[in-house]
């Protein structure tokens, strides 16, 4: 199971951010094998939570349900008794062509916010190296509560 980390960033850019609006903005995936903390700066560290600033694996090879553009689709919030709750479709990605390049984290920001520019939303450590051959799939299933909570 994949282990959720805060972007901090993320808590003041829903707050103050002029133009985010997760239930009509796109949002979007990445996928790395670039630790977090090696990642220079740390995007999950105050000021750096942006989507530039997760290195992506190559995408040769890629394919997921929605095509090519690891969009989220399906996405959808709600709000009961103060607690807000986002959710999407999970993501079936596949390895077409040939072997998908290794990763172990995934990313979820915000494509359409401009100020900042693609700002980074919340990222999953899988705990371990996923790779996949030809025709081999990963499934991202999110929590049953949600991509994420806000309480």
């Amino acid at each position: 199971m994949a282990t959720f980390s805060k972007v901090n960033d993320w808590i003041l850019n829903l707050h103050n951010a002029p133009d985010v609006d997760v239930n009509s903005d796109v949002l979007q995936f990445k996928l790395t094998n670039t630790a977090y903390a090696s990642e220079t700066p740390n995007p999950l560290t105050d000021t750096n939570g942006i989507a530039a600033n997760a290195t992506d694996i190559s995408y040769t090879n890629y394919t997921d349900d929605m095509g090519t553009d690891r969009v989220l689709e399906g996405v959808g919030s709600t709000q009961t008794a103060g607690v807000y709750k986002l959710d999407a479709n999970d993501i079936v990605i596949t390895a077409s062509g040939g072997a998908l390049a290794a990763f172990q984290f995934l990313y979820l920001f915000d494509q359409t916010a401009a100020t900042p520019v693609d700002p980074l939303m919340g990222a999953w450590d899988h705990g371990s190296t996923i790779t996949l051959a030809n025709g081999e799939s990963a499934t991202v299933t999110w929590n049953a509560a949600g991509i994420y909570t806000v309480t």
